[in-house]
C-alpha cells in the first residue's frame, strides 16, 4: 500500500514502470558502440581534466560519464533478484572500469610530465562525507529516472551520478601510469585511494538505488511479466543465461538470494568501507582542527600587534608586519614576528607584547616566547649613533650645473642606496622627476611574484621622504613581474618561431630600461634528448638577444631544467644575490 502510494504521488504510473524495467535492461547492452565510445571520451577528458587541475574540464567529463546505466541496474537488480540483470550489469561494470582505467593509464603513460596535481589529490583520500554524498547522488539519480520525463530534469541523474564515478576511475589509471613509470609505492597509493573512492560511490549509489526501485515497487508483477516476455526475445539475454547454465556451479550463479540476504549482502560491504572511510574522516576532523587552531593564533598575533604596537602615539604607522610564523614546541608556543618598522621596539615593549598576546589566547605569559625581527625603514637612529664630523672651511668655488647635477645625484644615491623592501619584493631601479611647478616625483621600481601591501608602501613613501629630505615628494611603486612565460620548442630543434621572437622583444624591452636585471633562462628537454639540446636551445634565445636586441651576454644565464618538457623558462633577476640593491646609474633625462 505505502509503496503504491508512493509511486502514485511521485508520479511513476505502472506503464513508467514497465519502461524503466526495460530500459535498464537495454542499458546494459555489451553491443552498443556509441556507449563504449563515450566510456572512452569521458576517460580521455576526466583523465586531461585531473593532470591539468581544471574543475571545468573535469565537470565536462561528469556530464557525458556512461556509467549510469550500470549502477541502476545493479540497484535493480537487487531490489528485483533478477540474476540475469544483476550479472549483466556486473560484466559491463567490469568491463567499462577496465577500458576507462586502461585508457588513463595509456594517456598517462603519453604525457612527458607527470604531477600531482589538487584536483588528483583530493580524489585520493576519501572519507565518510563521500559516502553521504554518494548516497544522495544514488537517491537523487534514481527517483530521476523513474519519475516521467518533463523539461530539463532528466539531466539530473548524469549529473548526480556521474560526478562520484569517471574522475576517480581515472585517478586509479593515473595512479598506475605513476607506479609504472616514477614510483610503485607512490603511484599504489594514489590508485588505492582512487580505486577506494570509486568503490565507495559504486556501493552506496548501489544502494540508494535500490532502496528507491523498491519504495516505488519497479519490479511490480505488471512490470515483471512485461520484461519477462521481453527476455525471451532478447539474445543476449539469452546468452546470458546458455553461459550460466554451462558452468559447473551454474544452480549457484542463477540464485540471487532473498530480499534482507540481498541487504545484507550490501550492508555487509558498507561496513567493510566504512573502516578506511571512518580512519581517513578522522585524519580529517584532526587536520582541519589543527588548522584551525593556527589560523586563530595566526589571527590573534596581527590583530595584537595592529591594535597596540602598529602606530606612533599620535596615530602615525611606526611599523607593519612582514613575515610571522607560530609553532608549538613542549607546549610552549614560539611566535616568530619579522617586522619593518620607523622606531625600534624596547624589551619593555616586546614583554608587553607577550602578555597581551598570552591574555587574548587564554595562555600563561610563560608558555610564550616571542622573536622580534626588526628592520628600521629609516635612518635617523642609526645617523643620530654616527659621529659628528666638524665642517671645513673651503673657499667659495664657482660650481657649474654639471657638478651641481653629479652631485645631486650622488646624494640621492646616498639616501636612496640602503632602501630595503619587505621580502619578496627586490629593489630594481628609481626614477625622479622634477618640474618648476610640480614637487619632486619618485618612481620605485621593484621585482616581485606580488604587490606590495598599501600599508607597506604607505610607510616606504613616507621612509623615502625622510631619506630625501623632501616631505612633499610623490612616490609611486611600480612591480615587475619576474615570470616572463617560456619559449616552447618542438622535439630535437631549437629554433625560435615568430611568436618566440615577439616574446624575446618584449624581454629585450625591459632590460634595455632596467639594467640592474638579468634574464635567466631556464631549459628543458625530454629523457631521450640528448643533452647538447639544452645549450643548443640556450644559444638560440642568447644569439638573438646578443645580435638583434644588444643585450650583453654577461645579462643572459642558463639554468637547466628537469627531463620533462621541450621549453624555455624565462625569469628575470636582480644582479646581487643578497637581494639588496646598490644604483648603478642615474638617468640624467628625468632631471
Amino acid at each position: 500500500m505505502i509503496r503504491n502510494w508512493l509511486s502514485d504521488n511521485l508520479g511513476v504510473s505502472s506503464v513508467r514502470k514497465e519502461q524503466v524495467y526495460t530500459d535498464i535492461y537495454k542499458s546494459v547492452s555489451l553491443q552498443d558502440v556509441s556507449y563504449w565510445v563515450e566510456v572512452l571520451f569521458a576517460a580521455g577528458i576526466a583523465t586531461l581534466g585531473l593532470v591539468l587541475n581544471s574543475p571545468a574540464v573535469i565537470i565536462g567529463a561528469m556530464l557525458i560519464s556512461p556509467l549510469m546505466g550500470c549502477i541502476l541496474a545493479n540497484g535493480l537488480s537487487l531490489a528485483a533478484g533478477d540474476v540475469i540483470l544483476a550479472w549483466r550489469a556486473l560484466i559491463k561494470l567490469i568491463l567499462s572500469c577496465g577500458v576507462a582505467i586502461s585508457f588513463a593509464l595509456f594517456l598517462v603513460w603519453l604525457l612527458p610530465f607527470k604531477e600531482m596535481t589538487p584536483e588528483i589529490l583530493a580524489r585520493t583520500r576519501p572519507n565518510l562525507l563521500d559516502l553521504v554524498v554518494a548516497l544522495f547522488s544514488g537517491g537523487v539519480g534514481s527517483v530521476a529516472i523513474c519519475k516521467q520525463p518533463k523539461g530539463v530534469v532528466t539531466s539530473i541523474p548524469g549529473v548526480a551520478i556521474a560526478v562520484a564515478l569517471m574522475p576517480p576511475l581515472c585517478v586509479v589509471g593515473y595512479g598506475l601510469g605513476i607506479a609504472a613509470s616514477q614510483g610503485f609505492t607512490n603511484g599504489l597509493q594514489v590508485a588505492s585511494g582512487g580505486g577506494l573512492l570509486f568503490f565507495t560511490n559504486l556501493v552506496a549509489i548501489t544502494f540508494t538505488a535500490m532502496i528507491v526501485f523498491l519504495a516505488l515497487n519497479v519490479d511490480s508483477a505488471r512490470a515483471t511479466q512485461s520484461i519477462r516476455k521481453w527476455r525471451q526475445q532478447d539474445k543476449e539475454t539469452i546468452w546470458m543465461r546458455n553461459m550460466l547454465g554451462s558452468l559447473p556451479a551454474s544452480k549457484k550463479l542463477k540464485k540471487i538470494g532473498t530480499l534482507p540476504a540481498r541487504f545484507m549482502l550490501i550492508l555487509f560491504t558498507i561496513v567493510a568501507i566504512f573502516i578506511p572511510l571512518n580512519q581517513s574522516f578522522r585524519q580529517l576532523k584532526q587536520e582541519v582542527a589543527r588548522q584551525q587552531e593556527e589560523n586563530s593564533i595566526n589571527s590573534a598575533v596581527r590583530e595584537v600587534w595592529q591594535e597596540n604596537f602598529a602606530q606612533l602615539p599620535n596615530g602615525e604607522p611606526r611599523s607593519f608586519i612582514g613575515g610571522m610564523e607560530t609553532r608549538i614546541k613542549e607546549q610552549r608556543l614560539l611566535v616568530q614576528i619579522q617586522v619593518f618598522t620607523s622606531k625600534l621596539y624596547a624589551p619593555e615593549e616586546q614583554n608587553s607584547y607577550v602578555k597581551k598576546l598570552a591574555w587574548r589566547l587564554n595562555k600563561p605569559p610563560e608558555l610564550l616566547a616571542l622573536k622580534l625581527i626588526e628592520i628600521p625603514t629609516a635612518s635617523n637612529e642609526v645617523i643620530r649613533s654616527l659621529p659628528q664630523q666638524k665642517p671645513e672651511t673651503v673657499e667659495p668655488v664657482v660650481v657649474t650645473v654639471a657638478q651641481l647635477h653629479a652631485n645631486f645625484a650622488q646624494e640621492i644615491q646616498t639616501a636612496m642606496g640602503n632602501l630595503r623592501l619587505p621580502p619578496p619584493a627586490e629593489m630594481v631601479n628609481y626614477e625622479l622627476t622634477t618640474t618648476p611647478t610640480t614637487p619632486l616625483k619618485v618612481r620605485v621600481i621593484y621585482l616581485s611574484e606580488r604587490d606590495i601591501s598599501s600599508d607597506a608602501q604607505l610607510l616606504l613613501a613616507d621612509d623615502i621622504k625622510t631619506r630625501l629630505a623632501y616631505p612633499s615628494a610623490i612616490v609611486r611603486m611600480n612591480r615587475i613581474s619576474p615570470a616572463l612565460g617560456d619559449i616552447s620548442f618542438t622535439r630535437d630543434e631549437s629554433q625560435l618561431t615568430q611568436v618566440d621572437i615577439e616574446k624575446l622583444d618584449r624581454v629585450a624591452n625591459i632590460l634595455q630600461q632596467q639594467s640592474a636585471l638579468r634574464l635567466q633562462v631556464i631549459t628543458h628537454k625530454q629523457a631521450d634528448e640528448p643533452k647538447e639540446i639544452l645549450l643548443a636551445r640556450f644559444q638560440a634565445i642568447k644569439e638573438y638577444l646578443e645580435s638583434k636586441r644588444q643585450i650583453k651576454a654577461d645579462r643572459i644565464i642558463m639554468v637547466n631544467g628537469d627531463t620533462s618538457r621541450f621549453n624555455a623558462v624565462l625569469r628575470l633577476t636582480t644582479k646581487s644575490s643578497n637581494q639588496t640593491f646598490v644604483a648603478q646609474s642615474f638617468d640624467n633625462s628625468v632631471l
